[in-house]
């Protein structure tokens, strides 16, 4: 059974519906996407464990608190790229991997062509970011690389989740809890997210 957690914040909607919209063009969506990547990583973090840190303030020392894991963000190529500043603005120091996959047209499977991760994923955080949870295909895939590769204490990051792509991700790892701002209606035969916000990819980069 999949940990679907749905990310609720009225700035996370909002972000989200202007995202949606048609009108919203190219430099906008990709603005929109930073902010409310990074509005979606603030909510995740939040467990995260601290660490005690010794500093000195302009008036005397004192023990203050960092984050006490390394952590991995891993964006499924291409439109997982899009979210990798939003990530990074509040984690500056995690180390990135990548995870290249397309949707095969015709069968709706992945198809991975790429993959460079950092070591000692074992002992990392690892954030797992694709707007869309459509199928749940690549997101399948994509954590079964990481696994295989040692990562254990993943979290996957959307903006936009269908039903069928919950039900089979949570399948295939109930291990792993999924964050979005949206679960939506259902899938079409093409298999796009109804209403969704179209081909996320497209309307980053402009194809």
């Amino acid at each position: 059974m999949t940990k679907l957690h749905i990310l609720d914040h009225p700035l996370i909607q909002s972000k989200l519906t202007r995202m949606r919209d048609v009108r919203t063009d190219n430099e906008d969506f990709r603005q929109l996407l930073d902010e409310l990547t990074a509005l979606m990583v603030y909510e995740i973090t939040r467990d995260y464990p601290l660490r005690e840190r010794k500093i000195d303030t302009p008036l005397e020392s004192t023990v203050g608190l960092g984050i006490d894991t390394p952590v991995v963000l891993v964006p499924i190529l291409r439109a997982g790229t899009g979210m990798l500043s939003g990530v990074l603005h509040l984690i500056p120091m995690a180390k990135v991997g990548h995870i290249g996959l397309y949707r095969d047209p015709n069968t709706l499977q992945p198809v991975d062509y790429y993959c460079k991760l950092p070591l000692n994923l074992s002992d990392a955080q690892v954030i797992l970011v694709d707007p869309m949870l459509a199928t749940g295909g690549s997101a399948i895939a994509a954590t079964d690389t990481i696994k295989r590769e040692g990562g254990k204490d993943i979290q996957f990051l959307c903006l936009v989740a269908a039903p069928e792509g919950v039900e089979a991700y949570g399948a295939a790892h109930p291990d792993v809890p999924v964050y979005t701002a949206a679960l939506d209606r259902q899938l079409n035969e093409k298999g796009y997210i109804l209403p969704g916000l179209g081909d996320a990819g497209d309307r980053i980069f402009g194809t």
